[in-house]
């Protein structure tokens, strides 16, 4: 069944270029509250580009971006975070000798005064991960150091929406983690839209794009090849999608799919 709704956000034709590299070429894409939009393409497609264009690091060159339905202007980090757009990096950026509370508030920081208010923090932190359904971590007060992957992955992504976030970017939240770990950050992943907020999820992994998409947003080199449903498509077709910008009658015209972004 088709989701009819407005887009919680959305891009159209969307272009940016380093020097002479046109890395995004008229690039649309919709992202709708409640419902996981795995964003897929091979190494070179532009998908680092296209969410560091969406977090304001690299504005974009052309092109329309709506958010709640109004026009917006991201020009720097701030403004993204402003609108409730919050992005999970691959690193991470957490620090090994601070707590899982301190993690969650590093550089937004609740103060009493000119002191930490570390009552609030916790406080807060708590009623986050409770909201998430999070039950894997053992004390607020340990030190990141001491977790697993998958635990610090969690903590990463609760730190993202303790902030009253709308949207939230994933990039590559599974690497290098287990399969137990795997599968907690997956079914953190659900809760988020389960909870109402757009996920965009960007994963070199189809096993992961399959247990927790409802669509998939194809980039094969730099243009938007097609955004489907996951009900709709294989992983066939997605994977083909990837490599040649086409599928059936599904994705860039021939001559398109064939002259690639250059």
């Amino acid at each position: 069944m088709t989701d009819t709704s407005a887009p919680l956000l959305s891009l159209r034709g969307i272009n940016k270029s380093f020097g002479p590299v046109h890395v995004l070429r008229d690039v649309d894409l919709d992202v709708r509250a409640g419902r996981v939009t795995a964003l897929v393409g091979d190494n070179g497609a532009g998908k680092s580009t296209l969410i560091k264009g969406i977090a304001g690091i690299y504005p974009f060159d052309s092109g329309e971006v709506s958010f709640e339905g109004k026009p917006v202007s991201i020009g720097g980090p701030k403004q993204a975070n402003d609108l409730g757009i919050e992005v999970v990096y691959q690193d991470l950026a957490l620090c090994d000798n601070l707590d899982v509370v301190h993690n969650m508030f590093l550089g937004r920081e609740v103060k009493s005064g000119i002191t930490l208010n570390e009552t609030d923090m916790e406080k807060r932190a708590a009623e986050t991960l409770q909201g998430l359904s999070v039950r894997t971590l053992k004390s607020l007060r340990q030190q990141v150091s001491s977790l697993s992957g998958g635990q610090r992955q969690t903590v990463a992504i609760a730190r993202a929406v303790l902030w009253n976030s709308k949207l939230v970017i994933l990039d590559e939240p599974t690497a290098a983690l287990g399969v137990a770990q795997t599968e907690q950050v997956l079914n953190l992943v659900r809760r988020l839209a389960d909870n109402g907020l757009g996920v965009i999820l960007i994963s070199h992994n189809m096993n992961d794009v399959q247990a927790v998409a409802d669509d998939i947003a194809c980039l094969y080199l730099g243009r938007m090849a097609a955004q489907v449903e996951k009900s709709s498509v294989s992983s066939q077709q997605v994977v083909e999608l990837i490599t040649t910008g086409r599928s059936g009658d599904i994705g860039l015209q021939p001559e398109t799919a064939m002259g690639g972004a250059a």
